[in-house]
């Protein structure tokens, strides 16, 4: 049976949508995960929940230990990942509540773990391809199951990590939208870099939550209006989610 690991993001790691779960501590060659592993059903599929800023959201995103999350999927025997996360739109056309299936990211991190491979063998460099890093198979699901579901969705974007925990200036917004970012977070990377490492398939659904500030007829992004889109719209990644797992 194959098992599907789900990495919940800001306001998106609902335990509840496990059937049958269990709480299982995990360690790692890297340390402790973000939250204990949530391990049960999707009707015929077996899933894992993580919490990646912890139960509560406790943990700053430059804080989450990204390699214990990832290695402690892959020891939990799951054959892929879907990760869910809250995006700011640097796009006109990505409004307020929109899926996006990424597709590309750009990391504009400076502080954190980036890869699995801090030494080399001998004669055995370690540098993983990056061209296409969200896995195809995966992607096409999560855009024929929202399709389906009539979902407001986006089948392609290009999302770039910032640091965090602060926004965007407006500066850095507009040089964003410049580079071709459609979308930004704090914590797609070095995520998928790491599943890739690993080759472990990792597809993500990201959900708009506000126009970051390049927009300047809009309110700047704050935390309080990206709960208030979190409690109008997490249904629908929720949804989305439980469509994907079941056509697995």
């Amino acid at each position: 049976m194959k098992r599907i690991g789900i990495i919940g993001g800001s306001g998106l790691d609902n335990p509840a949508i496990l059937q049958e779960a269990e709480e299982r501590f995990s360690n790692t060659p890297y340390g402790r995960p973000s939250s204990p592993l949530k391990i049960g059903r999707i009707d015929d599929t077996e899933a894992v929940l993580l919490a990646r800023h912890g139960r509560g959201h406790t943990i700053p995103p430059t804080q989450v230990n990204y390699r214990a999350n990832i290695w402690a999927l892959q020891e939990a025997g799951c054959s892929a990942v879907l990760a869910t996360t809250a995006v700011g739109s640097l796009r006109e056309q990505i409004g307020r509540g929109d899926l996006v299936v990424l597709d590309q990211f750009i990391d504009f991190t400076r502080r954190r773990e980036l890869t699995f491979h801090t030494y080399f063998r001998p004669g055995e460099p370690m540098h993983a391809p990056m061209a296409e890093p969200f896995s195809a198979d995966l992607r096409k699901l999560l855009i024929e199951k929202a399709a389906e579901l009539e979902l407001p969705y986006h089948p392609s974007g290009t999302v770039v990590t910032i640091e965090g925990p602060r926004f965007s200036t407006r500066a850095e917004s507009h040089m964003f939208r410049s580079w071709g970012a459609d979308v930004i977070n704090m914590s797609i990377a070095p995520e998928v870099i790491l599943a890739n490492e690993l080759g472990i398939p990792y597809g993500a659904v990201a959900m708009s939550t506000d126009y970051d500030c390049w927009k300047e007829d809009e309110e700047a992004v704050s935390w309080e209006a990206v709960l208030e889109v979190f409690a109008q719209n997490a249904e629908k990644v929720t949804q989305l989610l439980l469509a994907v797992v079941k056509a697995l």
